[in-house]
């Protein structure tokens, strides 16, 4: 592969997504996919002037133009391939066009599509997969409206119980709504056009729900379903103001909180990998959102249960995006909802249809700075709500989520983001079919639009993939110098060259420029294993005294077999660092460099003597060694001074390391003892949990561990608000985030077990970084074509159907009571009347 012409083809993805996605001329609403659910809905209102033609042709043209090459409308997920969600939204424009009498093949392979796919997309539901409680209201719904304008429904024999268990579902839902108070029947009343004649809403009762904008919650199909049954003008206006604004398919909700589409925009760069491409533009988004928030007097609690939802969702992703780049926002930005019962109560009665806003304040909650106790009682209610989320299965069918929301919610309870890598989770995101879900609306997701998906997508694999060739280039040069150096085959302890690497990349992951820096951390990892063996295994006392000796006076004479090796091999490491540092700052720093190493190498030797002469120390004597046995600051520290800006020459010094470095010192020594002291117990030796046992003789293993883990917690939140925060420390950004990933790799490899002294444990990750090839789908849906080539869209206003007259006076029912809402008369005869047929039959092939 030729290296520089990928990397000059990425550069010019990245200069065109510059322009698209952040210039100052572009369209928030172009960002997301239309709802071809919704637009449907809106090509089947007719127009009161004309009753045998749509009130929105514009709307009924997209339908006939953005239909998929499979027969299939609606949104697809990020590998190109249908979703459940197109099961309805296929159904929606099939009746438009029947409605219409337009577009009969469109209609013959929108229904053959419905006939191929109807079983496999169930059939995760029939195996009792959670899926969205929306799908049981709307997928019912639309079937009965296909029935009643003669859509011949042809349903695989398997299919026919599932979806008549969705009908069950649905009257479960229904029933269990009957009683429900404000919140939930507010919730049910956004699926108006879905909801069935014998559910009865009074017209007195949608119109009394209407928002000053004239829509129904802001969905636009239940807005188009309120027009229907109501006439009312204020809806009208709502509509209007929809297809003026955007003509090319409308989203499945309108208005959208533009900020939160500019942030959704800015996650997805940051969770593909993408971050290092575009600092400025994303910066300048994250200081608008800043002001925005800081500007606000206070955080007013939504008037309802969408309201509410959608506030979660983007204050806590705010909050998140926010602090992890040094703004100071305060958590109460998004942990309001604690101050009000009756939306805990709320939240916890729809859990489900909280579980993306949930997901998003668990995920604020990681970045917790001591004495955050808001910050605390919200990562516990959200943990709790997310386990019930995904524990919810067969034990209550009416509630269900996605079955790739429950993958990612799962995979946050169970690896702390201290433990993940940043490698690894921008391949999961890559790979993830739903990445380019942004968040969940009434009833289908928000998400990316197709073509901007397919572009991040191929972006962030072209990313991914030169970052895999670097890394496979520098890992066999990193071989070929532990093997010239003797350092891979010493004959005991642990090879962990390709672990060090591993975990070096994958954390510290910027290309190309830093290539030098992942070379020398790798290479301080593989002697820091090489020499902490030698002393915990191999040397005697004699031996591992030469050996800090010689490294005290910087001179191998009088050493000779291992000590000799790994003397060398430290004396090169050394020396080329400096050289490099006075090449490109033009000061020597080879007597700072030295001094670490050994101080790192006197920490060795005196828990050498203590393990080899029974002697015990104290738990403060014990930390102050083990601090610098742990040998972080011998890694980050010289690698810092090769960064922009770089680490000041002066923290070199061990007198002058700053809190943050001590900090990240304490952390990874405790991590490891936790994860070692079986093994270090076995070997006779010591550590802070086998001390804090020894000081504490009436308390089990477990105590002490539990003691360990509370300190553990308390220093993270702390060491993070040095990292995150400015005030706490001197060092440069940089610096401070290198410390970061190298406490994350520590809390990796010490996670649940041991995984850096295991040989297997790390495998399949080191193969998903380096050399297995990211599993992306191929088929991408087609792109929409365009209305008309040439064409004008003209676009009414609320005046020309105001105040002009009709002639269709009664082209609909105002009473909404039994749900029958008459169609004006066509040439097909129309829709008739929507209405709950006694019994739902299926034609079967």
């Amino acid at each position: 592969m030729d290296l520089s012409s990928v990397q000059s083809s990425i550069q010019s993805l990245v200069n065109e997504m510059k322009e698209k996605m952040f210039s100052s001329n572009c369209e928030p609403y172009s960002f997301i996919s239309p709802s071809a659910y919704d637009t449907a809905w809106l090509a089947m209102i007719p127009d009161p002037h004309q009753p045998s033609q749509p009130m929105f042709k514009n709307c009924l043209d997209w339908v006939l133009h953005n239909q998929k090459d499979k027969g299939s409308w609606g949104e697809c997920d990020a590998h190109g391939m249908p979703t459940i969600e197109c099961l309805p939204a296929t159904l929606a424009c099939i009746i438009a066009l029947k409605k219409w009498n337009v577009g009969t093949v469109c209609v013959e392979k929108g229904l053959a599509f419905i006939e191929a796919n109807t079983e496999k997309l169930l059939e995760e539901m029939d195996n009792h997969v959670p899926r969205l409680r929306w799908f049981a209201i709307v997928f019912p719904g639309i079937v009965e409206l296909a029935h009643t304008v003669g859509v011949r429904l042809v349903f695989f024999p398997g299919t026919n119980r599932v979806v008549s268990e969705l009908f069950n579902m649905r009257q479960q839902i229904l029933e269990k709504e009957k009683d429900a108070d404000t919140y939930q029947s507010l919730l049910l009343l956004s699926y108006l056009e879905a909801l069935p004649a014998s559910y009865e809403i009074d017209e007195d009762d949608i119109i009394k729900h209407l928002s000053s904008d004239g829509s129904l919650f802001q969905s636009p199909s239940a807005t188009a379903s309120a027009f229907m049954a109501t006439g009312n003008k204020h809806c009208l206006a709502y509509l209007l103001s929809l297809v003026q604004r955007c003509d090319d398919g409308v989203p499945a909700t309108y208005p959208m909180d533009e900020e939160l589409i500019k942030l959704c925009m800015v996650n997805q760069v940051f969770r593909l990998g993408l971050a290092e491409h575009f600092i400025e533009e994303t910066e300048k988004v994250l200081a608008q959102v800043y002001r925005n928030y800081m500007n606000q007097e206070s955080w007013a609690k939504p008037s309802d249960l969408v309201a509410a939802q959608l506030a979660l969702f983007k204050d806590s992703l705010a909050f998140r995006l926010l602090r992890m780049h040094g703004y100071a926002l305060p958590s109460d930005s998004f942990c309001w909802f604690l101050q009000h019962e009756d939306i805990q109560d709320q939240i916890e009665n729809n859990h489900e249809y909280f579980s993306s806003a949930m997901l998003n304040v668990y995920r604020a909650t990681d970045l917790m700075f001591s004495g955050e106790y808001d910050l605390l009682e919200a990562r516990s209610f959200s943990k709790k709500l997310l386990e019930k989320t995904v524990s919810v299965g067969t034990r209550d069918q009416t509630h269900f989520i996605s079955s790739n929301l429950r993958g990612l919610i799962e995979h946050e309870l169970r690896l702390p983001w201290f433990a993940r890598l940043d490698h690894l989770e921008h391949r999961m995101w890559i790979e993830e079919q739903d990445s380019n879900v942004l968040w969940m609306g009434k009833a289908f997701s928000h998400r990316l639009s197709c073509h901007l998906t397919d572009e991040l997508v191929r972006l962030a694999v072209q990313s991914y993939e030169f970052k895999q060739s670097v890394y496979k280039n520098e890992l066999e040069e990193l071989k070929r110098w532990s093997k010239d150096w003797g350092l891979s085959d010493m004959g005991f302890g642990r090879e962990k060259t390709t672990y060090s690497y591993f975990a070096t990349a994958s954390s510290c992951c910027s290309l190309p420029h830093d290539s030098e820096i992942r070379m020398m951390i790798a290479k301080s990892a593989i002697l820091i294993t090489v020499a902490d063996d030698f002393f915990d295994m191999e040397g005697s006392l004699i031996q591992l005294k030469d050996l800090t000796d010689a490294v005290q006076r910087w001179d191998s004479k009088g050493l000779s077999g291992h000590s000799k090796i790994i003397f060398d091999a430290l004396d090169n490491l050394v020396r080329e660092i400096a050289t490099k540092y006075l090449q490109q700052q033009g000061r020597d720093i080879i007597n700072y460099l030295q001094d670490i190493w050994y101080e790192t190498f006197a920490s060795w030797f005196m828990e050498s003597t203590w393990g080899k002469t029974g002697s015990i120390p104290s738990m403060k004597e014990y930390l102050e060694t083990g601090m610098t046995s742990i040998a972080t600051h011998t890694i980050v520290l010289p690698a810092s001074c090769f960064l922009n800006p770089s680490l000041p020459i002066s923290k070199l010094m061990p007198q002058q390391y700053e809190s943050i470095t001590k900090l990240l010192m304490l952390i990874t020594r405790l991590l490891n003892d936790v994860q070692s002291y079986q093994r270090e117990k076995d070997e006779g030796k010591l550590n802070s949990v086998l001390l804090c046992l020894k000081e504490n003789p009436e308390e089990d293993i477990e105590d002490s561990i539990a003691f360990v883990r509370e300190i553990l917690d308390e220093k993270k939140k702390e060491f993070l608000q040095h990292v995150l925060m400015d005030g706490f420390s001197d060092l440069p950004k940089p610096c401070k985030h290198l410390h970061l990933s190298c406490l994350k790799a520590f809390q990796m490899f010490y996670n649940s077990t041991n995984g850096y002294d295991s040989n297997t444990e790390m495998l399949q990750d080191i193969n998903k970084a380096l050399y297995i090839p990211l599993e992306v789908g191929n088929s991408k849906p087609p792109k929409p074509l365009p209305l008309q080539a040439g064409a004008k869209k003209e676009y009414p206003t609320i005046n020309s159907y105001l105040n002009r007259p009709s002639n269709s006076k009664h082209y609909m029912r105002r009473s909404f009571a039994t749900r029958q809402i008459s169609w004006a008369a066509s040439r097909d005869g129309g829709l008739g009347k929507m209405f709950m047929p006694p019994k739902l039959r299926f034609c079967f092939a």
